[in-house]
């Protein structure tokens, strides 16, 4: 048996009802925190390149293409969805595989599932089978994509897709086996955009969640795909992880260890690799009672050392000159000197701290030139690994910063009121509607179908007017 059939297999036995109490409620919170990412790209138009083009993509009206009032195929919808949830680089992240597994599998799980009508229980079932893939497939093979280019939640995120669509369109395990080795052959996803700053990243949950549907159909149509696709010598690890792995690790303990409670949710919209590190800022912060440094104060602090792990500097501490004056909102995002800087300025880290305006910031350029990175080598994966830093003052104080792993981790969890809190400010603010589609989201299990939930999502998801802005 290999790998692709012996998820086939499970995927296609798991019936709701196989699903423990404590995995639905995570999947269930994941859902509700990309349904809020979602929103507040809608509400900003980060994301209306990709809402764009699903509009003119035409099909059968099969679901919505949220925060625009329309429909098209569920392929459309999942593009668009997918680009939603990620836009803002908001969205939860599985640090043993380095995924955004919410940006992956609510596309599919929301635009298959309104396209056949799915009860609220088939598509969290659905959810958690698409959870499971993504993680797992990664995690077998820790950074491995990334060291040779690719982004993960692309590569794997496809195949996750797949799953989904293939379960919410009740395809057997040959055909689901079918959709995996199709799913396969769309893998990729290219980190190229750390270059140049550019936003291609948004897009690859859009091109996983559209691909992994595709696959479903086209397998359901009769293509066929390689059940070797993972294993394979010309398989997804072999190809584009670049190393042999054992494929069996992809499937064991499948339904008895579940992968989806071991997603963290983010506090901060930035890169996951440098969390840990803000956290420590921010512990530092406290420890020596300062809320935030004024502008004028900034010259006191005469450097900020901070342990890197050595997978995560490539991505957020390389190229050092361009690092302290990131030139768009996604370069600052995958800068850690100059997010440090921006959090010892305000006190915070936040949408806002991304905007245009706030990369301007003279101020933030000249502190972040004075954060040194120090690679350190650790046990475990990178977006799991300990946050120490050092804050150093001409009037010779030093005050460390330390945490054992960054925050919303399932070591670290956001408490639910914390969650709750972040979904509202994604959603501009309380509002019944909010409220009741947090409400609903969270009890997933007991909706007759998607029909509520959309609606809300695509109201909420509206663009804010200038004017209000």
């Amino acid at each position: 048996m290999t790998a692709a059939r012996d998820l086939a297999e499970w995927v296609t036995r798991l019936r709701p009802d196989d699903v423990p109490g404590d995995v639905r409620d995570a999947a269930c919170r994941h859902l509700l925190d990309g349904f809020g990412t979602a929103l507040a790209a809608g509400r900003t138009g980060a994301a209306a390149p990709a809402l764009a083009v699903a509009r003119g993509l035409g099909g059968a009206p099969e679901s919505a293409l949220l925060g625009t009032g329309e429909r098209g195929s569920a392929v459309a919808a999942a593009l668009a969805t997918g680009t939603l949830v990620h836009a803002l680089d908001f969205d939860d992240t599985h640090a043993g595989g380095l995924v955004h597994a919410t940006a992956v599998v609510l596309p599919a799980a929301l635009a298959v599932g309104e396209q056949v009508g799915a009860s609220g229980a088939e598509v969290l079932a659905a959810a958690v089978a698409g959870y499971e893939t993504v993680c797992r497939v990664a995690a077998a093979a820790p950074h491995a994509f990334h060291a040779r280019g690719l982004h993960a939640t692309m590569t794997c995120g496809v195949l996750s897709a797949a799953v989904v669509a293939a379960r919410l369109l009740g395809l057997g395990p040959e055909t689901t086996v079918d959709a995996l080795g199709i799913a396969g052959s769309q893998a990729g996803g290219l980190l190229e955009f750390l270059s140049t700053g550019a936003s291609t990243k948004q897009l690859h949950p859009g091109f996983a969640s559209a691909s992994g549907i595709l696959a479903a159909r086209l397998a359901a149509a009769g293509a066929s795909g390689p059940d070797s696709v993972l294993e394979g010598p010309h398989g997804l690890y072999a190809a584009l992880a670049g190393r042999t792995v054992d494929a069996a690790s992809v499937t064991s303990g499948l339904g008895e260890t579940w992968e989806t409670t071991r997603v963290g949710i983010k506090p901060y919209p930035a890169c996951q690799l440098m969390h840990a590190t803000l956290d420590a800022v921010a512990e530092a912060m406290r420890a020596a009672g300062i809320r935030r440094i004024e502008a004028a104060e900034a010259a006191g602090l005469v450097e900020v050392i901070a342990d890197v792990h050595p997978d995560s500097a490539s991505i957020v501490c390389e190229p050092a000159d361009r690092k302290v004056a990131p030139r768009t909102p996604y370069d600052a995002k995958f800068s850690l000197p100059w997010s440090v800087a921006a959090l010892l300025l305000d006190g915070e880290v936040t949408l806002g701290t991304y905007a245009p305006a706030s990369l301007e910031r003279p101020e933030a350029a000249a502190l972040a030139t004075r954060v040194r990175t120090v690679v350190t080598p650790g046990e475990g994966v990178a977006a799991d690994a300990h946050g120490r830093v050092l804050l150093r003052f001409a009037d010779g104080r030093e005050i460390e910063g330390r945490v054992p792993r960054s925050v919303g981790g399932p070591d670290r969890p956001l408490g639910d009121a914390a969650l709750h809190a972040k979904f509202t400010a994604n959603a501009g603010g309380p509002s019944d509607e909010a409220g009741e589609l947090a409400r609903r989201v969270r009890g997933l299990a007991a909706e007759p179908d998607l029909s509520t939930i959309v609606a809300l999502a695509d109201r909420l998801a509206r663009p804010v007017p200038e004017e209000q802005k």
